[in-house]
């Protein structure tokens, strides 16, 4: 029986581990039903020799849960960051990272069969060939080899690498590496290149540090190149419910249209259209797996005219089920508020308002005009004015609905004539 290791092969792997344990609800042991429990217990070791400095542990009628706390405004380093140093190596991955790196040392462009000629004149070993096709493939995708056609095989030569900075001899330059590994897009290079160094970021702080983004970062180019070369991607959406017998998520052909990024909540999504729906839809970045690129769409210039008329009717990033608006009313807030003594909830309803229109209606008294998508996603904003909303007209019958019930509930809990003594 093999060995327990927290090393895993593929990073696809580790993200759905950290995803498993910590983005989709702080599962416990009972939650992995379509696992078994060495799986789960394998599982969570990987996790606990990871992140082990950041994990917590709660026992409740569910069972053990593990989850991360941290304070993400005093976080100097992303402890997800330990993930990418993770990935397993067999044997001949490590003897011909050395031996290809070596062969190709002189700068000169070698085929397969000159570079297998070489493997076993210079250094007495035979591999199949199979093996180092993929890994000279592999290499040239990481950037540190160049491919080259040449008639029908294909050459491969060791890339130009830039000087290794001396970071100890630079302080300057050392303390911008220590800003930049604080930032979403080169947190992880910056934070290789100051652990290289034997240095580490304890100057810069970030107020706002969303560390899960790091989950990210493997599949954003993918999407970024499918955007700028107008084509599609294959890709991997999973759920958050642990009453899904789809674990191993849902494949979509989309057209990716846009990133978009949540003001109130730090996560990251993507506006894509769905061809064979014929709509719009947005998935949470971090619910994503595997990307591929595909080939290019030819509608695409129609298709993102579109997208973007029909964003400017997007509150939060739902486009819903209510496409084109056909069983929604334009949603209408009238909030309480005195012109002159409050002057911070005008502002603050003129900042976030977004693409609502603000009007007054009389001495007192602001309405707010929302003809959008989905309502829906405008009330967990709205109930942040609980107590200054006078009336809420429009929308769905069932949004009304909950609103209204939402009200009551909150009456029964705090208010009414067995409470009358609370002040």
């Amino acid at each position: 029986m093999a060995g327990f290791s927290e090393l895993v092969k593929t990073f696809e792997k580790t993200k759905s581990y950290i995803r498993d344990f910590f983005i989709c609800g702080f599962r416990t042991r009972g939650d992995f039903q379509q696992k078994s429990s060495r799986t789960y217990d394998d599982e969570r070791r990987r996790a606990e020799s990871w992140l082990g400095g950041a994990l917590r542990f709660d026992d409740s009628v569910r069972g053990r849960q593990i989850f991360l706390s941290v304070d993400s405004s005093r976080i100097y380093e992303n402890p997800l960051y330990q993930m990418y140093a993770a990935k397993s190596f067999t044997s001949n991955d490590i003897r011909l990272h050395f031996l290809l790196l070596d062969l190709l040392a002189d700068g000169a462009a070698r085929s397969l069969n000159a570079v297998m000629e070489l493997l076993v004149t210079e250094y007495g070993v035979e591999f199949d060939p199979q093996t180092v096709r993929g890994k000279l493939r592999e290499y040239a995708d990481e950037g540190l080899l160049i491919a080259e056609k040449r008639s029908n095989a294909m050459f491969y030569r060791l890339a130009e690498t830039e000087p290794v900075l001396r970071l100890h001899e630079n302080p300057a330059l050392a303390e911008a590496v220590r800003f930049f590994a604080a930032d979403d897009a080169f947190g992880v290079i910056g934070a290789e290149m100051l652990r290289e160094a034997g240095l580490q970021n304890d100057i810069f702080l970030r107020k706002h540090n969303y560390i899960v983004h790091t989950l990210e970062d493997s599949i954003l180019p993918e999407l970024l190149s499918a955007m700028e070369q107008k084509s599609t991607v294959t890709l991997r959406a999973y759920s958050a419910r642990f009453d899904t017998d789809d674990r191993e998520g849902k494949r979509f052909e989309a057209v990716p249209m846009q990133i978009i990024g949540s003001l109130q909540t730090g996560r990251r999504y993507l506006a894509a259209f769905i061809p064979a729906e014929d709509s719009f839809h947005s998935f949470r970045l971090d619910y994503l797996g595997e990307i591929r690129q595909g080939a290019v769409f030819p509608d695409y210039d129609r298709i993102t005219e579109k997208y973007q008329a029909l964003s400017r009717r997007v509150f939060g990033v739902s486009f819903g089920s209510l496409q084109g608006g056909n069983d929604a009313e334009p949603l209408r807030l009238t909030i309480r508020a005195n012109p002159e003594t409050e002057q911070f909830i005008l502002r603050r309803l003129e900042r976030e308002k977004r693409c609502g229109v603000l009007t007054q209606e009389c001495a007192g008294h602001y309405t707010l005009v929302f003809d959008v998508i989905d309502p829906n996603e405008i009330m967990h904003w709205a109930k942040t004015l609980i107590g200054r909303i006078v009336s809420v007209e429009g929308g769905t019958a069932m949004l009304r609905e909950r609103f209204a019930d939402d009200i009551r509930r909150m009456q029964a809990m705090y208010g009414g004539a067995k409470h009358d003594d609370l002040s």
